[in-house]
């Protein structure tokens, strides 16, 4: 049986608006890179990885490719249109694989300290299971409310917060995305495998540094983390 290929296809489509600038947060520059940089050199780093494919926001492709060239990326083999929606990006990047089998591992630009454990994990379990999530414990109490009334107080011993990347069989991501070509409320791939029963979802357990940067504060923190490489 020949080996699959690992592609890392990480999605730098995002407007940044809860970021509050005017420039999408994934070409802030954290000390003398950005994080677009970081987020890529974690997946070029893996002996692991064959290649990845960057999906952009339309009116920053060029940038992009910019930025990747004179970083010296070699397995970054496409930067493409992203869509409106997360979904849409994530569709745009899985269709352009034309392999009839592969591992994807889908990843949130935004998350630009993932480890090199994490990546090395998904890619091992996708040799057992056809899709896989990142998660880590609730460290909270998580609490069901309507009305500003509570109803429910879950468990968190069963509670996970997700990460990325997600991982899947190519097969059955491309299904996935072909069977929810009209549903705009889904904010994840696994999400979109859940809905239609398609298989198990393994979980690999994730990191706190794998945090996405969404607020200005977040910024800070991966200031700190930078500093003390």
């Amino acid at each position: 049986m020949n080996k699959l290929k690992n592609y890392a296809l990480i999605l730098a489509s995002g407007s940044g608006s809860r970021y509050g600038k005017n420039t999408p947060k994934q070409f802030e520059k954290i000390g003398d890179k950005t994080i677009l940089e970081y987020t890529v050199s974690a997946f070029e780093t893996s002996l692991k990885i064959d290649e990845i494919i960057v999906v952009v926001t339309p009116s920053y492709v060029d940038f992009a490719k910019k930025i990747i060239d004179n970083a010296g990326f070699k397995k970054v083999s496409k930067v493409i249109e992203g869509g409106k929606l997360r979904k849409d990006s994530s569709r745009m990047g899985v269709f352009v694989i034309g392999d009839g089998e592969a591992n994807v591992l889908i990843h949130d630009c935004a998350r630009p300290f993932v480890s090199q454990r994490i990546i090395s994990d998904c890619i091992d379990a996708l040799s057992k299971y056809s899709a896989v999530n990142v998660a880590i414990k609730s460290t909270d109490t998580v609490i069901e409310v309507k009305d500003n009334i509570i109803k429910s107080v879950l468990n968190r011993e069963n509670l996970r917060c997700c990460q990325t990347p997600q991982c899947f069989k190519l097969s059955i991501i491309k299904k996935a995305h072909e069977l929810s070509l009209n549903d705009e409320n889904f904010t994840d791939d696994c999400g979109l495998v859940l809905k239609h029963n398609l298989c198990e979802i393994y979980v690999v357990e994730g990191e706190n540094d794998n945090f996405k940067i969404t607020y200005p504060n977040d910024y800070f923190l991966a200031q700190s983390i930078v500093n003390n490489m």
